[in-house]
């Protein structure tokens, strides 16, 4: 019986540690959403910086 209790313990304390993760997870992810720089209005950020024409070749 105290096997069980032990392992309901230690369930309970790896899924409140995955909780604190996620969190701090998701506060790093909005203070780095909002420090990206600022875009050009009506800039499209996924080809911002791309640079039309012929592309050097790719090195193995």
């Amino acid at each position: 019986m105290q096997r069980q209790t032990a392992l309901k313990r230690q369930k309970e304390r790896a899924r409140i540690e995955k909780q604190r993760e996620k969190t701090a997870n998701r506060l790093e992810r909005r203070n780095d959403k909002g420090s990206t720089g600022a875009q050009a209005p009506g800039e499209d950020p996924d080809i911002a910086g791309i640079i039309p024409g012929p592309q050097p070749p790719a090195v193995d």
